[in-house]
């Protein structure tokens, strides 16, 4: 091949190849793209805002909309001048005073970037990246997923289920209460991250508006600041070095590093239970299982989840570990680290989507399901112990655990072993009542509080 032009064929990364059409709707957000434009969001509103301190003349309506008028070339100008200045923010420095040299706004250009350090533009920036794709990408896709759990916690609720702990036969559960687990501790993690407030640091080189006060000692730098920062709806930061300290920033990864692995639990239940057929998988027409055995229909949606969210979580592992170091008052090693954000998200939303497609294609086998429940009636001794317990039965555990011998018991055994019971007879018919079908606790009213719960976060949050 000697065409090298980027396609889904010479991507180097498969987020860029492979599973574009997954990330795609990031690319201009997450993206070099992104970074550029927002450096260039956060140099002109500088500029205004240096207008309406009185710091420059008064620009005017106009002159903003031509401001904020960015185009895709100037965002291509401003990757050709880095090939000069190898400065990126520089670079976004030149393509602005290029631009508005012939225009109303050339008596200006010298408070272009006037006072500040190139860390003031990229920390903000960054930090509207993470923003505007955690809002408008990244929980937009997790509420999906989190309502196709909710609806399925709702529709499954009292379809009641053998439940495993250390792979063994436990008690019973109900299908929907188990969706409902994993739809409330999603549903927790999100509100945290719709409630994170990123920060921003406009200060100066080290971060004591070192130039601009000296040059303007009379303008009040603190409050300037702040007002700034909150502009772009984030949170001043008053106390840094040259580098915004980026405990906000490892908040928001750390929370999507908890969401991706209660998702990655999620991927792997759901891939144990299609593979003891509780769960099928409906049948994509022309879609190959198998390059061998043509009767397989792989969970390969749940399986690639799984990968991907792992890969993310291991990127955002060396995020936490990286970002909060940074060598005196500022080294150059977090800039570089911090590109590789649209790694970890694009990932991130690969899983997301493929687990949304794996759930939309499952529905409970009843029959294999009623029959993994029923296939052992000893499950009910966790009841019938504790019971006994309240009517003061000597040793009732050890009772129960001489009940099976290592086999199965079925309906009858279960029924006999009842009658051969020294207690009142009305105890005895209490028993028999009892199925590992009924024997549900209370599965239904909490999959039904957790349902609430989740609805009325949502509500909390509309409002």
């Amino acid at each position: 091949m000697t065409n090298n032009k980027l396609s889904s064929l010479t991507a180097i990364s498969s987020i860029d190849g492979r599973y574009r059409e997954k990330t795609e709707e990031l690319s201009t957000i997450i993206s070099e793209y992104g970074l550029i434009k927002n450096r260039i969001i956060v140099e002109t509103s500088y500029l205004v805002a240096l207008s309406d301190a009185g710091i420059t003349r008064e620009i005017t309506e106009d002159e903003v909309k031509k401001l904020n008028n960015i185009t895709d070339d100037d965002i291509k100008k401003v990757k050709e001048i880095e090939k000069e200045t190898r400065h990126d923010v520089k670079a976004v420095e030149k393509m602005l005073r290029g631009k508005f040299e012939k225009s109303s706004l050339s008596d200006l250009i010298e408070k272009i970037h006037f006072g500040l350090t190139s860390e003031d533009v990229n920390n903000i920036s960054y930090r509207l990246l993470l923003k505007n794709a955690t809002k408008d990408i990244l929980i937009p896709t997790l509420s999906k997923l989190l309502k196709g759990l909710t609806k399925r916690a709702e529709k499954y609720k009292t379809i009641p289920m053998l439940a495993r702990t250390h792979g063994q036969a436990a008690v019973p559960t109900t299908v929907g209460k188990e969706f409902a687990v994993f739809a409330i501790r999603i549903n927790r993690e999100l509100s945290k991250l719709k409630s994170i407030k990123l920060t921003g640091k406009l200060s100066g080189a080290v971060g004591n508006f070192n130039a601009i006060h000296y040059v303007y000692p009379n303008t009040n730098w603190l409050e300037f600041s702040e007002k700034f920062i909150s502009s772009l709806d984030l949170e001043p930061n008053l106390t840094t070095t040259q580098i915004n300290t980026p405990e906000d920033i490892i908040e928001v990864l750390q929370t999507y590093q908890r969401i991706n692995g209660i998702i990655i639990d999620l991927d792997q239940d759901l891939w144990r239970y299609i593979s003891d057929h509780w769960f099928v998988q409906n049948i994509v027409k022309g879609e190959v299982g198998s390059s061998t055995m043509p009767q397989k229909i792989n969970p390969i949606d749940f399986e690639n989840s799984e990968g991907r969210l792992g890969i993310a979580n291991s990127l955002g592992d060396f995020f936490v570990r990286k970002l909060p170091i940074s060598r005196l008052q500022r080294d150059l090693s977090d800039s570089t680290t911090l590109r590789e954000i649209g790694t970890f998200l694009g990932n991130s939303l690969i899983g997301y989507k493929s687990t949304l497609s794996g759930l939309s294609r499952i529905e409970p086998n009843i029959k294999d399901i009623k029959n993994a429940l029923n296939k052992d009636w000893s499950i009910l001794g966790e009841a019938i112990q504790t019971f006994l317990r309240k009517e003061n039965v000597d040793d009732p555990y050890s009772l129960i655990s001489t009940l099976t011998k290592g086999e199965n018991v079925n309906p009858e055994d279960w029924s006999k072993w009842v009658d051969g019971l020294s207690v009142d007879e009305n105890i005895k018919t209490k028993f028999k009542k009892l199925t590992p079908e009924n024997y549900i606790g209370l599965a239904v009213e909490l999959t039904e509080k957790a349902i609430k719960e989740i609805d009325d976060s949502k509500n909390a949050n509309d409002n």
